[in-house]
């Protein structure tokens, strides 16, 4: 175990290097550290081979990267500033997501009817479709230190976005798995694996924003801030272990609602001097986090797939924009938003791609 942790860092630190090498050309670096993953995973360069991908002690890390990632999301969920575009937010993100999956679905039910392909797995690939990765819109807006009406409804929508993808996606899943196997996931996991990740962060946060609230020094604010991550991800676990050991629970989503409630439990003041203080770890899980993406891709598979790539990336892409364009339009949000918000929820996980 001791030789595949020093290959998994000896990647890390290979990553990191070549995003620096990549801003030199004035690129941001998780393109480097996407390039990194996908070059030494297990489907290339096997520097980080499939074992290290399945083994517990990496899916741990992962998930406490996890809840740290959810973290910084969260801190995004000011109700002060959530108020401002109030429904256009929700509004906006519906149209995006549903037109991605209702746009994809059904290019691709067309193209499987001239197959002979069942159209019901069109389906399968709009529900795939819909999320979008937070990790790298926050990896981008860290980097560049990005501010305006683009940069306030990106984060947020990122957030919401991935609770419409998991309605979406685990609701046509259950539904397919019906009409092909006796077996499906019963339609009350849904809510379940929304809500709970929700509940399990907030008990800790409201427990860490009364210690903030009490705190002044950096170093004392930095170390309840890593032992919470920690206690917050445990409780996950225990949770996951025993309330729903048959289905995985989003980290990400337990660290955007620990954080949301100690957000907003502190003053403006104290939460600027929270996020600087975090910056350091935050871009050590970010980079983990982005590592993690770009390694189980399977470029063989996606090579393989020819067309129906294509198609699925363009079809996505111009559901996305469109969809995003639609609700900006309509809901009157600013024009930068209208123009560009597209464009920033293209980012997609390459586990879903592969």
């Amino acid at each position: 175990m001791k030789m595949l942790i020093i290959r998994w860092l000896l990647t890390l630190v290979c990553a990191f290097l070549i995003g620096r090498l990549m801003t030199k050309i004035h690129m941001p670096s998780i393109l480097g550290w996407l390039i990194a993953g996908m070059a030494l995973g297990p489907h290339a360069l096997a520097w980080m081979p499939q074992t290290i991908l399945d083994s517990n002690w990496y899916n741990w890390i992962q998930d406490i990267l996890s809840v740290g990632v959810g973290l910084m999301l969260g801190t995004e969920l000011i109700w002060k500033k959530l108020k401002r575009y109030g429904s256009a937010l929700l509004i906006t993100t519906l149209t995006q997501s549903l037109g991605t999956f209702l746009i994809v679905s059904f290019v691709f039910s067309i193209v499987f009817s001239f197959q002979g392909v069942p159209i019901w797995l069109g389906f399968a690939f709009g529900g795939i479709a819909l999320a979008t990765a937070p990790a790298p819109a926050l990896s981008i807006t860290q980097e560049y230190h990005t501010k305006g009406p683009v940069t306030d409804t990106l984060l947020p929508m990122a957030v919401l976005d991935d609770i419409v993808g998991i309605i979406v996606f685990f609701s046509v899943n259950a539904a397919i798995a019906k009409q092909v196997s006796a077996g499906s996931m019963p339609w009350y996991m849904v809510p379940v694996m929304i809500f709970l990740p929700i509940l399990i962060g907030i008990l800790p946060g409201y427990i860490t924003g009364k210690w903030l609230q009490r705190r002044e020094q950096p170093r004392s604010i930095l170390a309840i801030i890593l032992a919470m991550i920690v206690v917050t991800t445990l409780f996950g676990w225990v949770c996951q272990r025993y309330i729903t050991p048959s289905i995985n629970l989003n980290y990400v989503l337990i660290g955007v609602s620990f954080s949301t409630v100690f957000s907003n439990m502190v003053s403006d003041e104290k939460l600027q001097t929270i996020i600087k203080i975090y910056n350091p770890c935050l871009l050590v899980a970010l980079l983990t986090t982005i590592v993690n993406l770009g390694a189980p891709l399977n470029y063989h598979l996606v090579l393989g797939a020819g067309g129906y790539t294509v198609i699925y990336i363009v079809s996505r892409a111009f559901g996305k924009y469109c969809g995003a364009r639609f609700g900006a339009h309509r809901t009157e949000l600013p024009e930068t938003v209208q123009k560009y918000l597209g464009l920033t929820l293209l980012p997609h996980s390459a586990m879903s791609l592969s």
